[in-house]
């Protein structure tokens, strides 16, 4: 057999130093899909004033595809922990996407063109430490 390359969408690359898990082609296929190929990409995800909210005098969406964009996005999380924040916060609209929201989501996209080739790195010869953490302040 040999290396595992790639598996349920995810590209792995083993060294004798560690393991890097990333999904360009994933990325590429997003942008593909939702015609963004030719995008320009952006280096900042969110810019720090940038606020969500209903905007419920906005102009609708396609609820299905803003739907799609979302979920395709949350699968990415697997290997982009960087996007998860962000996607998180859109997927709060799904039930009533406005034209502001989609503008939030297609940056993400943007980002991923410029950084799709981010990933998640796991060295060899350390213990890994996964430690959880929950807010339930609700």
């Amino acid at each position: 057999m040999g290396e595992l390359t790639y598996f349920l969408g995810l590209q792995g690359k083993q060294t004798k130093d560690g393991i890097f898990i990333h999904q360009p082609k994933y990325c590429n296929d997003l942008l593909k899909k939702f015609k963004m190929l030719d995008c320009k990409d952006v280096a900042i995800l969110m810019a720090m004033n940038c606020y969500l909210d209903l905007d419920e005098a906005g102009k609708n969406v396609d609820h299905r595809m803003y739907r799609g964009m979302i979920g395709s996005l949350l699968y990415l999380i697997a290997s982009r922990p960087d996007i998860m924040h962000n996607v998180c916060l859109c997927a709060r609209f799904q039930f009533a996407p406005k034209e502001s929201n989609l503008t939030v989501v297609k940056r993400i996209l943007k980002y991923l063109k410029g950084t799709k080739n981010l990933g998640l790195w796991y060295p060899n010869g350390t213990n890994l430490f996964l430690n959880g953490y929950s807010d339930f302040d609700f």
